[in-house]
């Protein structure tokens, strides 16, 4: 029997959470020559499966290359659902990205979403959310050395808009703010309609200090949303050291504490914190922000938690400056949001409405859902007209598409 909801769809989806798989060269092939010694680079041989290496030394975040022995997209919804037994999220017939090429051409992937009835996607990495925190220890110039080379390598084998279908990602780092610009500007004129930001605290400032005005006023002009993915955001090492846990863990391997004081969550949470309550989007009226695959059971209780702090705040407690409005409010004008498919969607429509709200299927990862359209599994009681924005208004919007 069809899906309630999903009967009444007779319109393309447009998806704001699709992924590719890299192939190895994906930092190298561009990279300036000058920093070759300080790329990422994807080595073989030494063990069963790739590992990914940076400065001779194997990133701590990764085991291995994310498509190099993934489970099959959507594989994992029933663990997910809560109907997974014992040992359900490692079980399951794995397939490497090489042997799938939906996963790394974007042709092949073109038939994959007319066949998925999806007009347009916005295309995130697998392996690049999961670098920057340890490129940092190299400094902003090898940073950007890689952010860029990888960027190339997305213009090349996927494009910032190709067919008006694959809506690539930019990497962006607010490492050094003049890079940052000079790259998001380059990105721009190549035709980027969204942009990434890794969560959480920059080198000791928040994404919102003043300092950083210059990158998001260009992104305020040029209407570019900026994406905030789960990934390595590094907070395991802020909050979790000083309770004697390791503070770079594989991804994979972080202990449960870790789970739930420094991942997944935590580093949206705090960075969209910061935006609000220092005041970034009183200074960017018209800037948007989207938080993909993050989850969303942290929204309520964090609009909750902000309301009741802001009344016992004087003007003076206020960074940078009193915020403009209530957080809630400014909260639903400025951030969108890209749940698990998993997630209690009613409960999140509830707390900010059925216009902030994106269709993300987290395709072709297992822990997504095989087919975009089973997102609206959750949307039950939705009239049509929400329904659409949810399964393909919304993210419309973000990306300049009509409706």
């Amino acid at each position: 029997m069809t899906h309630p909801a999903i009967a009444q769809i007779n319109y393309p989806l447009i998806d704001a959470d699709q992924h590719y798989y890299e192939p190895d060269d994906c930092f190298t092939r561009h990279i300036d020559p000058k920093f070759r010694d300080r790329a990422i680079t994807v080595v073989r041989g030494q063990s069963k499966f790739a590992q990914v290496h940076f400065m001779g030394k194997r990133l701590s975040f990764f085991s291995a290359p994310p498509g190099e022995h993934a489970g099959q997209p959507g594989s994992l919804k029933a663990f997910f659902q809560n109907r997974g037994g014992p040992g359900a999220l490692i079980s399951g017939k794995t397939i490497p990205c090489h042997e799938f090429p939906e996963s790394m051409d974007r042709d092949v992937r073109m038939d994959v979403l007319r066949e998925q009835n999806v007009q347009a996607a916005i295309m995130l990495p697998s392996l690049a959310v999961g670098v920057e925190n340890e490129l940092r220890d190299a400094g902003p110039q090898t940073v950007f050395a890689n952010i860029t080379a990888f960027n190339k390598w997305v213009e090349e084998d996927w494009g910032w808009n190709y067919q008006n279908a694959i809506f690539s990602s930019a990497m962006l780092s607010l490492v050094d703010i003049d890079m940052a610009v000079a790259e998001l500007e380059r990105v721009i004129r190549q035709g980027a309609r969204i942009v990434h930001l890794m969560p959480g605290p920059v080198m000791g400032r928040s994404p919102a200090d003043p300092h950083f005005d210059p990158f998001w006023a260009r992104c305020e002009e040029a209407g570019v949303p900026v994406a905030f993915h789960i990934g390595n955001g590094g907070l395991e090492e802020i909050y979790s050291t000083p309770w004697g846990e390791k503070p770079r863990p594989q991804h994979h391997r972080m202990s449960a504490f870790q789970r739930v004081i420094s991942f997944a969550e935590r580093p949206v949470v705090d960075t969209l914190t910061a935006l609000i309550m220092h005041n970034l989007f009183g200074r960017f009226r018209k800037l948007q922000v989207v938080s993909i695959e993050n989850g969303s059971a942290w929204v309520a209780p964090l609009l909750k938690k902000m309301e009741g702090t802001v009344r016992l705040c004087e003007p003076r407690d206020f960074t940078f400056g009193p915020i403009h409005d209530r957080p809630a409010q400014i909260f639903k004008e400025h951030v969108s949001v890209a749940p698990f498919p998993e997630d209690d969607l009613k409960e999140l429509i509830s707390a900010i409405g059925p216009g902030r709200v994106l269709c993300g299927s987290d395709w072709p990862h297992p822990e997504g859902i095989a087919n975009p359209i089973e997102f609206a599994e959750g949307l039950d009681g939705l009239n049509p007209v929400q329904l659409r924005q949810v399964m393909r208004g919304n993210s419309a919007k973000l990306l300049g598409l009509k409706d």
